[in-house]
């Protein structure tokens, strides 16, 4: 059974910009790692990242599921610190990049959600127009074949679920320790969201945690066109994911940190080149100028 620390309570907290401070060392890291990736921040992300990492603590053989997953950068973080990460998104992934086969030890749930790393070489030879292109993607293919079929350095795993967040039929219940999502969850619908906390929360152990990043809205709820994402006010939050009156939140701050937020150079110098090319991200065109701020959720599975 999964332990928390004392200091875990449920709650509901908009990120504040201070936690890139007292998290200094992780958001190093996490930055060093996305680099050595080629992952693009999202405008946000270093926040999100930094407060479920502070909430989590020791990944070291941990079973975590994160929703929504993608090909995010926390759940290689994750499985770096030697988690056991359980990797579910609707979209799927069976042809990640060899890149990230190369580093960490990655499998499908099922012989459908991961192909093998001959199929992303096919690929990648198809889309290549050129001869120089094409000869580029023959030698990194061959490079990354080799790379996927070396042990890896990471001692954790990624397993990858092509899946609904409202369907996981082929997780048990009470079989993770913790769940994490980052800027996943607000793109359900309100009512679709209440169905998907009950599905993770349905696959937590009991005495494990949920901890999710949203959007806040100060009072009522509503759709960030751009982002395809739903804004949360404190009372859908603490409706959607149960959570008990006295559960803390720091809503009534909601217009001075809103103000820290925009006022972040930290966050609007590291924003990602792929906003300046397009309008239908979170933050349209590039232009810093954030509409909404995210927000934390902490639920905690009773026990038996």
């Amino acid at each position: 059974m999964f332990s928390l620390n004392s200091s875990v309570e449920e709650k509901i907290e908009i990120l504040p910009v201070s936690l890139l401070d007292q998290q200094r060392w992780q958001v190093e890291g996490l930055k060093r790692l996305a680099q050595s990736l080629g992952i693009g921040l999202g405008w946000h992300y270093l926040l999100d990242w930094s407060w479920i990492l502070s909430h989590l603590g020791d990944a070291r053989g941990k079973k975590i599921l994160d929703a929504g997953a993608g090909e995010g950068l926390l759940q290689w973080f994750l499985a770096e610190q030697g988690a056991q990460v359980l990797s579910v998104d609707r979209s799927s992934r069976a042809e990640i990049s060899l890149r990230f086969r190369a580093r960490y030890p990655i499998r499908g749930l099922r012989s459908e959600d991961l192909s093998p790393a001959s199929r992303v070489v096919r690929r990648n030879l198809s889309q290549a127009r050129s001869l120089p292109a094409k000869a580029l993607a023959t030698g990194r293919g061959a490079a990354g074949m080799l790379m996927a079929a070396l042990p890896k350095p990471a001692p954790g795993r990624v397993v990858i679920y092509n899946q609904d967040l409202q369907s996981m039929s082929l997780v048990p219940d009470n079989s993770q320790d913790a769940v994490v999502a980052v800027s996943a969850l607000e793109h359900n619908t309100p009512e679709g969201l209440a169905l998907v906390v009950g599905e993770l929360m349905r696959v937590l152990k009991p005495g494990g945690i949920l901890l999710a990043t949203l959007g806040a809205s100060r009072d009522q709820d509503w759709f960030h066109e751009p982002s395809k994402g739903w804004c949360y006010s404190d009372g859908t939050l603490r409706r959607i994911f149960s959570l008990p009156a006295q559960a803390p939140s720091n809503y009534s701050r909601y217009d001075e940190l809103f103000t820290a937020l925009k006022n972040c150079a930290e966050l609007r110098d590291n924003l990602a080149g792929f906003y300046s090319q397009s309008g239908d991200n979170g933050m349209p065109w590039g232009k810093w100028d954030p509409q909404y701020q995210p927000v934390g959720v902490c639920k905690i599975k009773e026990r038996g």
